[in-house]
């Protein structure tokens, strides 16, 4: 499915607008519809006001109630897997400041129990040394000294132990050079330090290892409810449960393929010293 950024503002009150219209037609009050579905009444006229975006799941018990023909439920079903996608693009983030981003992300890590980093490209600001933070900034605008603070702010969640945090990095992501080489073996001893944390799991996958599915983008997943997904223009934001499955199922393929604990260090260990070297 292709989504352009104009339909994701727009395909909440289309899907409103569309349940409300087919409900109608059907003959059928929100509360008769409601007993249908064994939702609550509540339920269907915030649905139907687009006050609250129905998962997909939802959708598809509305459209079976008012037995909806096979090319209409095709179209709503995907106005609601639209509904359920989110758009944030690189230049909304800048306007709105990238200090409330932040605020945003620590919101996120705040509420999540399970939390799992796919990183093709780069280390993420959870695992990165200050002078690495800083570098990974600089094609941001403005004064970004407040953001690093924040970043680095955001590190202390690491030692939750209520939480369980998978990062999973390819070697292109360890080794990539964002900053001198001396600076790039601290940033290497310092994913090797926290891949120590009980509650940290890393893993490292090398060049080489054969691996049917290409690392596509960076991607996190929060829990079983939530996955972003990160590219050069901004970030799409998945809520459906379907999508969110779906990324689960490639971090457990990378997963699979990833080398944790004692070897992981070793690779970390062995990159450091040609850095040092």
């Amino acid at each position: 499915m292709t989504f352009e950024p104009e339909q994701l503002g727009q395909s909440q009150a289309d899907l409103a607008e569309k349940l409300r219209d087919l409900r109608k037609r059907a003959g059928l009050t929100g509360d008769r519809l409601a007993k249908r579905c064994n939702m609550s009444q509540s339920q269907i006229s915030k649905f139907e006001t687009g006050k609250k975006t129905p998962k997909l799941v939802d959708v598809e018990r509305i459209l079976r109630a008012l037995d909806a023909p096979p090319e209409l439920t095709a179209e709503i079903t995907a106005l609601a897997r639209i509904a359920n996608t989110e758009w944030q693009s690189k230049r909304s983030t800048w306007r709105r400041g990238l200090e409330k981003r932040q605020r945003e992300l620590a919101a996120l890590e705040g509420e999540a129990k399970a939390l799992r980093y796919f990183l093709p490209a780069m280390v993420t600001g959870l695992l990165a040394t200050p002078e690495y933070v800083r570098a990974s900034l600089t094609h941001s605008p403005g004064d970004t000294s407040r953001t690093v603070s924040r970043k680095l702010e955001r590190q202390t969640v690491l030692y939750d132990v209520s939480k369980s945090f998978t990062f999973l990095l390819t070697e292109q992501a360890a080794r990539w050079a964002v900053v001198p080489a001396a600076a790039m073996a601290v940033q290497l001893d310092r994913i090797v330090s926290l891949s120590r944390l009980p509650n940290v799991r890393i893993g490292i996958i090398p060049c080489g290892t054969p691996l049917a599915r290409g690392p596509m983008n960076t991607f996190t997943v929060y829990d079983e409810r939530l996955a972003t997904v990160e590219n050069f223009t901004g970030r799409m934001v998945f809520g459906d449960a379907r999508d969110v499955a779906e990324y689960l199922e490639v971090f457990a393929l990378f997963e699979r393929s990833a080398r944790f604990g004692e070897a992981a260090r070793e690779l970390l260990g062995a990159w450091a010293g040609s850095y040092r070297a």
